[in-house]
């Protein structure tokens, strides 16, 4: 008895951990999604499921500019990310380990303060268009803070690392005898590259794109520091909401809006791949 009920005592630790930190606050925000009511009077449960077609209609386009933001810095962050990771995986030799290291050594430091360091990069008179403007090579009025490009930068830099080890593991993980199999029968690197490496590593791209792009999308704090009135996303929405309005029920109903969106994307992503695919990669 002992013996079979020892694997599920070992969740149990994990299991409670969920249940109150996950599962519990998730039906409790269920519940204030649907009240009604204010900080002052309270709120009472009424079913008011109206606040999820308000909240849909009044911030549709903060949501899909959301969606639009996080599909590009994913996008970018992959193309960024699959040379490092490539060139780590087959030319990193023993010190794979240290390069991995120096690729991460930036994310030890809080989220926070490497946007800001952005914002001190992009700034008017920051270190690099302050010097370009004295030169008369960008005029005085330009600027790159609040615009898209400097919250997507922000977006693609700050996640690069959820694309770049997923990346890496799948590169990691080739068989190189395919490789040099494929080399045996002259095949040119970009045919060697196109039908043999990237093929293969498809398991890894498509698990860096769905952990770039669910964060991305619903992230708030590139757009809050790097951003402005017209780049606001869906997450400074919500944020807004909750804290400076206290509008818990319509913050509520937005959060599992969002939640439904990125379930939505996660259900067309196993559809697409394969839960095959998927499970070979993460075993």
């Amino acid at each position: 008895m002992r013996k079979r009920l020892a694997p599920y005592l070992l969740i149990v630790p994990g299991g409670v951990w969920l249940a109150l930190f996950f599962l519990v606050p998730l039906l409790v925000m269920l519940s204030v999604s649907t009240q009604t009511g204010n900080i002052e009077d309270g709120f009472s449960q009424t079913f008011h499921f109206q606040n999820y077609v308000d909240g849909i209609k009044q911030y549709a386009p903060q949501l899909l500019r959301s969606l639009e933001y996080g599909t590009i810095a994913t996008l970018a962050a992959l193309l960024i990310a699959y040379p490092m990771a490539y060139w780590i995986a087959f030319y990193g030799g023993r010190n794979k380990s240290t390069f991995l290291l120096l690729l991460l050594l930036p994310f030890f430091v809080s989220f926070v303060v490497r946007t800001l360091s952005w914002e001190f990069l992009l700034a008017d008179q920051g270190i690099i268009l302050g010097p370009l403007k004295d030169l008369g090579v960008l005029p005085n009025d330009f600027h790159v803070l609040a615009t898209p490009f400097a919250v997507i930068c922000g977006l693609t830099y700050n996640f690069l690392p959820f694309m770049a080890l997923p990346l890496y593991v799948g590169l990691e993980r080739l068989d190189r005898r395919v490789v040099e199999a494929a080399q045996d029968l002259y095949a040119s690197k970009t045919e060697v590259f196109r039908k043999v490496i990237l093929p293969l590593s498809m398991p890894g791209v498509l698990a860096g794109v769905m952990l770039t792009f669910i964060p991305a999308s619903a992230d708030f704090i590139n757009a809050s520091i790097l951003g402005g009135p017209s780049t606001t996303m869906i997450g400074n929405i919500i944020q807004t909401l909750f804290l400076n309005n206290f509008d818990y029920p319509l913050a509520s109903a937005l959060g599992f809006v969002v939640m439904a969106v990125l379930l939505l994307a996660m259900f067309l992503y196993a559809r697409r791949v394969g839960t095959d695919e998927l499970k070979e990669f993460t075993t």
